[in-house]
Order: structure tokens, then sequence, then C-alpha cells
């Protein structure tokens, strides 16, 4: 490229990270800014630095609202997420190897369970959970959560199963292993990368949740981050919790951020995986 175009694509991507790291500074600022501050305007600049918005959610009055949701967050989403990635990959497996009827219109009924809306079964979920006891419960957000992360990792894994050789697979039966053996010593490890950015896209979208999470829970037994969020309040009637709910944010940020810096290579190679032949 020329010199104009190398500054033209740099200049381009400055613009682009400013976009998208402004709401995050954004709302780092809102969370660092005193309640003075806060009432004084959100866009005038902070005469200092404050902790106690982190203070008010970590140890002081917002904590026994905000702890539990974020331990209720961490376990409902990471045992969705083990359900969702140890059954889509059986289900993407059996749909890249095996030849059978039926097949299209299983990945197209996934296909169609992930973009229905949301909002139009919360109705019929809590009527149902509240007749048969799991309203307000981990396994009542956990079976809901499985249905908007199954369908995208059946669909996510299946396509990276399709680049395997499956030479591999019938090599290592020539050498005496049995089908279960060659799947899970021979083809896991090789769709190892596809599980990881499975597993990734699953979590963020159960972690992100806020439907389900304020429909389906009415207490801090089982409320998630998200829900939680929503039902901050300020000292009084008269104040705004913007403060608390932007320290809040900012913390339910850091595992995401986590995340993807540990497993940014696996992320990439899963996202990559196919996208050159030859």
């Amino acid at each position: 490229m020329s010199t104009k175009e190398k500054t033209g694509w740099i200049i381009g991507g400055i613009v682009i990270a400013l976009y998208a790291l402004f709401p995050i500074a954004w709302i780092v600022s809102l969370s660092l800014k005193s309640s003075a501050d806060l009432n004084a305007g959100g866009f005038l600049p902070a005469t200092g630095f404050s902790w106690d918005n982190y203070s008010l959610i970590l140890t002081g009055s917002a904590s026994d609202l905000f702890l539990p949701a974020l331990r209720n967050s961490f376990g409902i989403c990471l045992i969705a997420t083990f359900i969702s990635v140890f059954l889509s990959m059986f289900a993407a497996y059996a749909i890249a190897r095996l030849d059978f009827p039926g097949k299209k219109f299983i990945l197209g009924t996934a296909l169609g369970v992930a973009i229905f809306p949301v909002i139009s079964i919360v109705t019929p979920l809590f009527n149902l959970w509240r007749q048969i006891g799991l309203y307000d419960t981990w396994p009542g957000l956990i079976i809901p959560y499985l249905s908007l992360t199954l369908p995208l990792s059946i669909w996510t894994m299946s396509a990276f199963f399709r680049e395997i050789p499956w030479e591999m697979e019938q090599a290592a039966q020539v050498d005496g292993a049995t089908t279960w053996q060659a799947f899970r010593k021979v083809i896991v490890p090789l769709a190892a990368p596809g599980v990881f950015t499975t597993a990734i896209i699953a979590f963020f979208i159960a972690w992100n949740d806020f439907v389900y999470g304020i429909s389906l829970t009415s207490t801090g037994a089982s409320r998630p981050v998200p829900a939680a969020l929503g039902l901050f309040s300020g000292a009084s009637q008269f104040e705004d919790p913007t403060g608390a709910i932007a320290a809040a944010a900012v913390i339910v940020t850091i595992p995401v951020v986590i995340l993807v810096l540990v497993f940014q290579r696996r992320i990439v190679a899963g996202l990559t995986n196919g996208a050159v032949k030859g």
C-alpha cells in the first residue's frame, strides 16, 4: 500500500477504536464521580476521583443486592455454558459426520429457536415455572438460557466439525480405537478452538441476558446481575443511582475482558478456522 493508503487505514482504525471505547470510558468516568459531581451534571468534568460508588456496591448498602447477584450470574452462566457446549458437541458431530433424514430441518429449527423473540415466551414460562416450582431458582434460569445458547452453539460447532478431516478419525479406528475413543481423543482436541469460541460466545449471551433474569426471579436467591442493576435505588427518592450502576457495570465487564484477553488466541483461531482453504 502507498503511504496515503496506510495513513487512511490508520486514521480509520483510530476512529473505530475511539468510537468503540468511548462508551466504556464514559461509564468508567461516571463510576469515579462523586454524588455532587453527578448531581451537578454528568457531562461536566469531575472535581476529583471518588471510590464511593464502588464502596457502596461492594461493602455498602447496595452490596446485599449486588454481590449475591454477581454470584448467581457466575454460577448460572457457567452451568448453562457447560451444558450447552457439552450437548452441542454431540449434536454438531452428528450433523457434520452423519447423513440422516431431517438434518437440515434440525439446523433450521435451531436457527428458528435462536431468532425467536424472548419476550414472547416469558409470560408462559412465568406461569409454568410458578406451577412446577422452578420460579426464582437456578434451574429456572439455566433452562431458558439453554434456549439462547444451545442453538447458536450447535450452528457454530457444526461448522468447525465439518472442517476436520475425517480420515484422521478413520485412521484412529484402523489402529484399534473405538468410535467414542476416536471422538474423544482425536476429534475433540482438533475442534478445541471451536469449543473455546463457542463456550465464550455462549457465556456472553447468558451473562448479558436481562429479560429472563428480571421476569423469572423475585429475590436475591437467583437474580442475576443485569436484573439487579435495574433494581438499584439512590439514597433517597430524589437521587438517581447513576454512579452505583456505572460502578457495577464496570465490575460486571471485567470478567468479560479477562476472558477475551486470556483466550484471545483461541478465539481468533476459532473464528478464522476454515476461512482459508488450500
